[in-house]
């Protein structure tokens, strides 16, 4: 496979952690352990601002590498896979903001509940640029025989 391919495949998968790291922190605010020791102290903005600095801005970062790379000769194989990325950020970011209504209050800031909206807004593009790929056919020049 090419560099631009290993690239989406990456952004893909980046797409899919971040996904599966802000569930798994919102499904632990709906119901803290009482034995856990930091629940007074327990704030998810500081997790999420790391979520998205080790997930989703990588997982951006390649995805736009990957389309500049290949938007001259279009791809169906990278413009599907960064369009998928875009589906999984979208399914990821609508599955936590469902969520938010059975959080406590008490855990309930600005970060988690305009995250997923935001990202939810950039999944957008992602699947654009994506199908912007998928659909790009390139024309071959015509053979000059004379």
């Amino acid at each position: 496979m090419s560099l631009e391919r290993w690239l989406a495949v990456a952004s893909v998968g980046l797409f899919a952690m971040f996904a599966g790291e802000m569930f798994s922190v919102y499904n632990f605010m709906i119901d803290v352990p009482d034995d856990f020791e930091y629940a007074q102290g327990f704030a998810a903005d500081p997790k999420i601002l790391q979520f998205i600095s080790i997930g989703v801005a990588p997982a951006g970062v390649l995805a736009a590498i990957a389309f500049i790379m290949s938007r001259q000769y279009g791809s169906k194989q990278v413009g599907g896979l960064i369009a998928g990325g875009g589906v999984i950020l979208l399914a990821g970011m609508l599955v936590c903001y469902l969520i938010i209504p059975r959080i406590p209050i008490s855990y309930v800031t600005d970060a988690v509940v305009y995250v997923p909206v935001v990202f939810m807004a950039l999944s957008a593009p992602v699947m654009g640029f994506g199908l912007y790929l998928f659909k790009r056919r390139v024309r071959r020049p015509k053979k000059e025989y004379f």
